[in-house]
């Protein structure tokens, strides 16, 4: 998995209408999006733009999966 993100909010729902039902993925409340990297040379291919964060983290897999950061113990 890769994190991404787009330039603006428009960009955004248009990457999303086109990768609903192609790749699984996840999207971060940080706005940050999680895609495999098959996903990228799909989104290039319909120009649109988007800019790579990295590998995506155990850490942002799991915030993912949980919905947001576990609390803080303590």
């Amino acid at each position: 998995m890769v994190t991404i993100t787009f330039p603006d909010q428009q960009t955004e729902k248009r990457a999303l209408a086109f990768l609903l039902g192609r790749f699984s993925g996840r999207v971060l409340r940080s706005g940050e999006h999680l895609v495999p990297e098959a996903a990228l040379e799909a989104l290039a291919d319909q120009n649109i733009p988007f800019t790579v964060q990295g590998k995506t983290t155990y850490e942002q897999q799991m915030a993912a999966i949980r919905g947001a950061a576990p609390p803080p113990v303590g």
